[in-house]
């Protein structure tokens, strides 16, 4: 009987002591959203609620998608892209724009002059006076002129579309094919987006309006372009980074996101060279036992990032954190999941350009069950990586390597 009475006790100091412990963790994963919702609402960032969101995994998801709502529009559609790729994917897009056109739809795109002269496969005078030809109305920011260097900075990487003011989408893709079929030097080419409906709609169709009437000198302010209603239970915040408007906004949300973890951060940066103060947080949030994970790409499409990128990253693993390789090819998301309780997709990378100089765009979502999604797409991705251990740093990096690592962490996050 007393053994019997003993394991009672024991049963139900068990039982109290984990209804604390689940009470604390419960509690603090409540506060990292609160407190994020709070800090990023200081910040002037707008919230709002009732928005329904669908995390996009894969290129071919978002095109047959993107291009499906287009076929439905019947007011408007509004572009806003780093690049329009000259290729299959483009080609269709712009079909389906002149069709629309037709049809009377109002169609308006803007593209980066840096980002179009830069791809492999820009679009030309001739395509674009064929488009505006067939009415499309699409306008280039800061084309590059001579002398070029004055045109390094700001460009506008935006990823944005709004279709009849209802229906959004945000991410990480422009437009391009080797979203689908990838690239012969990276291979794979991975990449996250989200298609948006609700309220949150607006606030995109906002920055692109103030955006075009600036290029185009065209007022977009009628209400039926906002028609953002009430489509779901989930909580948005678009975050805009604009120079002379909203410069700091995404240090802000980086550093005061990674500083309020309580449990868990897991993050997918392409460009992870890191400015001297998220370097700082996450170094913070790692030693303080916050469960930092990180999966960067074991193939890149720019020349010495991945010397700057594994540096940084075996640093953190020193200090904790689980880092994977990405093996398949280029994981180029934007995104970052903390504590199961809120997450974010973009075009910010975590680069001196993305959070010092360029416009930038990213959807701050305070909804556990999308994070639980993207934190499955994460776990799921690690099954594709090997992990970053000692033996495999000294396996994969030469001593030249290494000093280029270094060399180009000290100049990077400062221009």
């Amino acid at each position: 009987m007393k053994a019997i009475r003993h394991n009672r006790l024991l049963r139900g100091a068990l039982t109290v002591l984990f209804t604390i412990h689940y009470s604390l963790f419960n509690t603090s994963a409540q506060t990292s959203d609160s407190l994020i919702l709070r800090g990023m609402s200081e910040a002037g960032v707008n919230f709002t609620h009732q928005n329904d969101v669908r995390i996009i995994k894969s290129g071919r998801e978002k095109f047959e998608l993107m291009f499906n709502d287009i076929r439905h529009a019947k007011k408007s559609v509004h572009l806003e892209y780093f690049n329009f790729r000259n290729d299959s994917i483009a080609s269709l897009l712009f079909d389906i724009l002149r069709q629309k056109r037709k049809e009377g739809v109002e169609v308006r795109a803007i593209f980066d002059g840096f980002g179009n002269d830069s791809n492999n496969k820009p679009l030309k005078r001739e395509h674009l006076e064929r488009l505006r030809a067939d009415s499309i109305k699409i306008v280039e920011f800061d084309p590059i002129r001579f002398p070029w260097i004055n045109h390094i900075w700001p460009r506008d990487h935006r990823k944005i579309v709004v279709i009849d003011g209802r229906i959004a989408y945000t991410g990480g893709m422009n437009v391009a094919d080797y979203y689908i079929v990838g690239t012969e030097q990276v291979g794979e080419w991975r990449d996250t987006h989200c298609r948006i409906e609700g309220p949150a709609v607006n606030d995109l169709q906002t920055i692109f309006a103030r955006f075009w009437k600036r290029l185009a000198k065209e007022d977009l302010s009628n209400s039926k372009y906002y028609r953002g209603t009430p489509a779901g239970h989930k909580t948005i915040g678009i975050l805009n980074r604009e120079p002379k408007v909203s410069t700091k906004i995404m240090r802000q949300f980086y550093t005061y996101a990674i500083d309020h973890a309580q449990d868990s951060i897991k993050l997918v940066n392409p460009y992870l060279t890191l400015i001297p103060s998220v370097k700082k947080a996450l170094k913070r949030a790692a030693d303080r036992g916050v469960k930092l994970e990180i999966i960067v790409s074991a193939k890149f499409d720019v020349p010495m990032f991945p010397d700057i990128v594994y540096r940084n990253v075996h640093k953190l693993m020193k200090r904790g954190a689980k880092v994977w390789i990405y093996q398949p090819g280029f994981h180029h998301s934007k995104i970052m999941m903390v504590d199961g309780r809120f997450c974010t997709v973009g075009s910010t990378n975590l680069d001196s350009r993305s959070l010092r100089f360029d416009y930038e765009v990213n959807a701050l979502i305070i909804d556990p069950e999308t994070t639980r999604e993207l934190d499955n797409m994460f776990d799921h991705d690690k099954l594709k990586s090997i992990p970053l251990t000692e033996e495999e740093w000294k396996r994969m990096r030469t001593p030249w390597q290494k000093f280029c690592g270094w060399l180009g962490g000290v100049f990077k996050p400062l221009i």
